[in-house]
């Protein structure tokens, strides 16, 4: 994006943002890609389904924000069909539904925090907006003591959403694996809630970054992680476009396959330069990705 072109600019030109984007990818990002990508070549040929990518409207809230019509409407025009949700924008449920339905997109998930808030309504939310899976996008304490009283209200809450027929997970960061007293707060959570109403999102970049091994630790709850945040990690430490840092996402989707367990692979950026052409890279590259 220039220094004179503005979100609106950008969202004025959605027809042209697919052929922007892809060219982009073949003239600036091929030359220099990716370990990820070139690792994804030799794996074989399966490839996921593109009914299980979605992005996360995270990613986007700077457009949304400037233009939340408009910017649904190019995620539409990338190829997406699903979303994971992050709030509403300042619309109702019915309003935010109404807009999803007019772009042909589907809200899968969505991230919904449970602590202080009114459960019932959450539930009825997602009801009408559509989604069957939440998580719980944030935690952090100090003390296990604390980690464990957590994860007993996560355990309520869990058993309140799938009572009303909606799966209900824990989404990590980094510092879930980090000891405390020589304990794991991760450990925590998966000892102290059940998988009949807590599953496990994995964001795959904060589990590289807090020094584990995704493949390792899914197969640690083998059958309760349901959900990847598909996110790349610079060769700095910081976010990046999928298929221009060091993850190897190929490999971790091999190995981790188990008969497609994981429903949704999730495109995420916490902080995009350019959100709509780090969703199209994104989207470009797991329908692209071998493995």
């Amino acid at each position: 994006m220039t220094m004179s072109e503005t979100p609106e600019s950008r969202l004025s030109r959605r027809v042209m943002l697919r052929t922007a984007a892809g060219a982009a990818m073949a003239v600036g990002v091929a030359g220099a890609l990716p370990a990820t990508a070139a690792a994804g070549g030799g794996h074989g040929g399966r490839r996921l389904p593109k009914e299980r990518i979605a992005v996360q409207l995270y990613t986007l809230r700077n457009a949304l924000q400037a233009d939340l019509a408009g910017t649904l409407e190019a995620i539409a025009d990338i190829g997406y069909r699903n979303v994971e949700l992050a709030g509403t924008y300042g619309r109702s449920a019915t309003e935010f539904r109404g807009l999803l339905d007019k772009y042909r997109l589907r809200a899968v998930s969505a991230h919904v925090g449970f602590d202080g808030a009114d459960v019932d309504q959450l539930i009825a939310d997602a009801k009408i907006l559509g989604y069957h899976l939440a998580d719980c996008a944030y935690a952090n304490y100090g003390t296990i003591a604390d980690w464990t009283a957590f994860a007993q209200r996560l355990e309520a809450a869990g058993e309140a959403f799938r009572k009303a027929g909606i799966a209900y997970g824990y989404h990590n960061h980094a510092h879930e694996f980090q000891a405390i007293d020589g304990v794991r707060p991760f450990d925590v959570i998966a000892r102290h809630t059940t998988r009949r109403n807590i599953h496990f999102e994995y964001d795959l970049y904060w589990l590289v970054a807090g020094g584990v091994d995704p493949v390792r630790e899914f197969r640690r709850h083998a059958g309760r992680v349901r959900q990847f945040h598909v996110k790349d990690r610079g060769a700095d430490g910081g976010f990046a476009d999928l298929g221009t840092g060091t993850i190897d996402f190929a490999e971790i989707f091999r190995k981790t396959w188990s008969g497609g367990s994981v429903k949704h692979y999730i495109v995420e950026h916490d902080q995009p330069t350019d959100p709509l052409k780090t969703a199209e890279v994104g989207y470009d590259y797991l329908v692209g990705l071998r493995f």
